[in-house]
């Protein structure tokens, strides 16, 4: 049994996704951010960076307990564990982590900004805020709509990086995008929610 420990974020419903998607068990532990809880020292011990979402596995390598944090290294952990969505031969695997590693270092920081920013209350920093970040995020939008042009998934097949950028695509709204305008991000989007294990991984309450 896989215990997530999450909350009803982006990256918390990448990893409730993958473990739907990839028939593991798994109970839901709860941290609400919003209470400060990722900082009590239950959490800290397998998670020091005070973020969900993070992961015990009481089956981990050598039928021991693991902790793993931070919700890409939780993905690779799970496709290795079950052998799934990461393709076993070299070359396959590279676009896996090119989008793995775009999704984590531009579309999840660049759109959370955007989030942040439509709640600033000084009319200045929110304009400065919001046309910064609202400019990087749709260019993200249209690197993505360029890609799915080509491929049917972002790797080509489905794989864990297209539960990483799902996790954030579910917020298009939030992001002031309309997804009508990146057609191939659209069609995408339809694809993957439409998919029944992925369903669950949305509607099983994390908070």
């Amino acid at each position: 049994m896989i215990e997530l420990w999450t909350w009803n974020t982006p990256n918390g419903r990448k990893i409730s996704v993958a473990l739907e998607e990839m028939g593991l068990p798994y109970s839901v532990h709860p941290v609400n951010i919003g209470k400060g809880e990722q900082f009590n020292p239950e959490f800290l011990a397998f998670s020091p960076n005070n973020r969900i979402p993070a992961i015990k596995d009481s089956n981990g390598p050598g039928g021991t307990e693991i902790g793993v944090f931070e919700s890409g290294a939780i993905l690779l952990y799970l496709a290795e564990k079950t052998g799934t969505f990461m393709p076993a031969d070299p070359r396959g695997k590279i676009p896996v982590l090119e989008w793995l590693m775009w999704q984590m270092g531009g579309f999840g920081p660049m759109p959370g900004q955007v989030h942040h920013f439509l709640q600033v209350e000084n009319e200045a920093d929110r304009t400065y805020g919001l046309e910064r970040y609202s400019k990087e995020t749709k260019r993200l939008y249209g690197v993505a709509d360029r890609r799915l042009a080509e491929v049917e998934f972002f790797a080509g097949n489905i794989s864990i990086a297209d539960f990483a950028i799902l996790g954030w695509a579910w917020r298009h709204e939030r992001h002031l995008i309309d997804l009508a305008e990146f057609p191939h991000v659209k069609r995408w989007y339809d694809t993957m929610m439409a998919r029944p294990a992925t369903k669950r991984g949305f509607d099983i309450a994390l908070s």
